[in-house]
């Protein structure tokens, strides 16, 4: 389930310090900050969207253990995108030559960066519309190739920057394109 709360009543905006401290404080929660500045609250995942999202994040990693283009951030990882929104994609990934521009400190918080590359998986409580407004607003932001991945109605919606939305009826596998040059990503697993 995924909460909105609006904390303007308690206070101007929540800065990535007192977000960090929530996340600390509330380990069994999931927190994002909407670039209007209200709270997500998301509850941990099930079981079997826990497992998907492992072999999701275990296929692009090991394509970029191989091919060292960048970095693969888990569903955990917060980014604070140009919009002011702070979003924790289900797998997400940045190129090397992005990520090193980032001071160290930087990296050590919400680093403020738009991933190149975001998958978000569909989990059993999850309100379509609402995740794909999400995707809607990775592209605004300048995410170049995102992922939508539905195993309930196995379908993927593909996301590309200034492009339409493309949506694939049961598709066995899943390109990176020339985002993740040679990334096949198998949904077996997913279905």
């Amino acid at each position: 389930m995924t909460y909105a709360i609006d904390v303007r009543a308690l206070t101007k905006q929540i800065s990535d310090r007192d977000l960090e401290q929530l996340c600390r404080e509330n380990p069994d929660m999931r927190f994002e900050i909407d670039a209007q500045g209200k709270l997500i609250i998301m509850s941990p995942t099930g079981s079997l969207t826990g497992e998907r999202n492992s072999s999701l994040l275990g296929q692009v990693w090991y394509w970029n253990n191989q091919n060292k283009l960048g970095k693969v951030f888990d569903s955990s990882t917060g980014f604070k995108l140009s919009n002011g929104a702070t979003r924790s994609p289900d797998v997400s990934w940045i190129s090397i030559n992005r990520w090193n521009s980032l001071s160290d400190k930087q990296k050590r918080g919400f680093a403020p960066i738009d991933p190149d590359f975001v998958i978000e998986l569909m989990s059993p409580t999850d309100e379509l519309a609402k995740t794909q407004q999400k995707m809607s607003e990775y592209l605004s932001c300048g995410v170049k190739l995102g992922w939508l991945i539905n195993p309930d109605a196995k379908e993927v919606e593909i996301y590309r920057l200034g492009e339409d939305k493309e949506i694939l009826k049961n598709p066995s596998n899943l390109s990176g394109e020339e985002i993740l040059p040679g990334l096949t990503v198998d949904l077996t697993d997913i279905y």
